[in-house]
């Protein structure tokens, strides 16, 4: 298993992707690019049937550059590395030290990839893939990226060790939802590991990950966990775990909320919930509620 390693000084367990995956991958990629071009081609050539050959030539070339190659650079630009393809496999494009890609990294990729994977039908591309220790093809060398596995076995990933006993359940109000699923498993790693780093590197990266998950949930890291970021990420993910771990037994149960049924007839009721002049013989009624006629 090769690591990436941040500029930290610490070693991501994310491992290349190897090259069935990613071969089937660029081949969905490929199926959904043709077929969008197909339709592209029959569209021009509809809408410019007056045109001469050489203009409708043109406009094909023209066609096949924006679908083929610009196509795949626009969504791995936007998708930070996720095509349909890599989708579908768990897969994603990253810089070589972790890093989300940029356009200028899918430019490149999409460029090269034009002529090794392309024109010369993937035979480039799975020579230079065979050769590299890590499995890439010219394009990622160029551009300086790797294509990686984002889904990890669960039996081989690394315990999060628990938080402090305050700190259980202090963050139960704590919005996570904005949290992107990148961002926890860089928080898992780091605790995973973090015994293993020095003492200043391990508080400068912890603080960067407690400042990332704070900025993600709008609330700030408490005064008192300030000096103690570990412990705040700590927290943090036992929380999002407890959240986990509930969220099948209110499935199973409905999610709904115990209703209270009123007091049998002749029962004693409690002077706290008497009903007052208004709720004898008749219940009141919301405001802008009015009877059916």
């Amino acid at each position: 298993m090769s690591e990436l390693v941040t500029g930290e000084a610490v070693a991501l367990e994310l491992r290349p992707a190897k090259l069935p995956s990613r071969a089937l991958a660029v081949l969905i990629d490929l199926v959904v690019a043709v077929l969008v071009y197909v339709g592209v081609v029959v569209g021009l050539v509809a809408a410019t049937s007056s045109l001469d050959d050489a203009a409708q030539a043109a406009l094909s070339v023209a066609a096949f550059l924006l679908v083929l190659v610009g196509g795949p650079v626009a969504v791995e630009t936007l998708s930070r590395g996720r095509s349909l393809g890599k989708l579908a496999f768990g897969l994603r494009v990253v810089r070589d030290d972790g890093g989300p890609v940029r356009f200028r990294h899918a430019l490149v990729r999409g460029g090269v990839g034009m002529i090794e994977i392309l024109m010369t039908f993937g035979v480039v591309a799975c020579v230079a893939s065979l050769v590299s220790a890590r499995g890439r093809r010219l394009g990622d060398v160029f551009a300086g990226t790797l294509v990686v596995r984002e889904r990890i076995p669960q039996g081989r990933a690394g315990v999060a060790p628990p938080p402090p006993p305050e700190l259980a359940g202090r963050f139960g109000e704590l919005d996570l939802s904005a949290v992107p699923d990148g961002l926890w498993l860089a928080v898992r790693q780091y605790l995973t590991r973090m015994h293993q780093l020095q003492p200043q590197v391990s508080w400068s990266m912890a603080s960067r990950l407690a400042a990332d998950v704070a900025a993600r949930t709008g609330s700030a890291v408490p005064p008192d966990l300030q000096a103690r970021p570990a412990a705040f990420l700590a927290a943090v993910v036992h929380e999002r775990q407890a959240r986990q771990t509930r969220r099948p037994l209110q499935h199973e149960s409905g999610g709904a909320s115990p209703v209270a049924l009123p007091p049998a007839p002749g029962a004693d009721v409690p002077a706290a919930q008497a009903p007052g002049p208004a709720e004898n013989g008749s219940r009141s009624r919301p405001t802008g509620f009015s009877p059916p006629a």
